[in-house]
């Protein structure tokens, strides 16, 4: 159950990241990404994450689901408030998606938690 959180962290944030990065200049001058530098520094950085994910899953500890967790929980306390107050700002298919992928990561997170190695196993 833990690598199967770490591989659906992966499939969500390498693709996220190589968007991002490979991101056309229309697109993102209609999202309002103004440098398009920053776009591509984001999708570098994504990218990153997920393949971390990957590798991680090969031998998870403590330390890694730490950082799967608490990777997700920041996403999810940025995501929410900006779903939730963007009221008009964001188109509605923009403002849902932001939501159900909150609400995945959200369950990722939780299965890390549960999923973790106990201690009483290395004694």
């Amino acid at each position: 159950m833990l690598r199967v959180a770490f591989w659906l962290t992966a499939l969500l944030f390498i693709p996220l990241g190589l968007y991002l990065y490979f991101l056309p200049p229309d697109v993102a001058s209609l999202v309002g990404v103004a440098p398009l530098w920053l776009a591509r520094a984001a999708g570098a950085l994504v990218f990153a994450w997920g393949a971390f994910q990957v590798a991680a899953s090969f031998a998870p500890d403590r330390v890694k689901i730490g950082g799967l967790v608490g990777g997700h929980l920041l996403l999810v306390a940025a995501l929410v408030p900006a779903a939730l107050r963007g009221g008009d700002a964001l188109p509605a298919p923009v403002r849902t998606s932001m939501l159900v992928v909150s609400g995945v990561l959200t369950v990722l997170a939780v299965l890390g938690l549960l999923g973790a190695p106990s201690r009483r196993g290395r004694l």
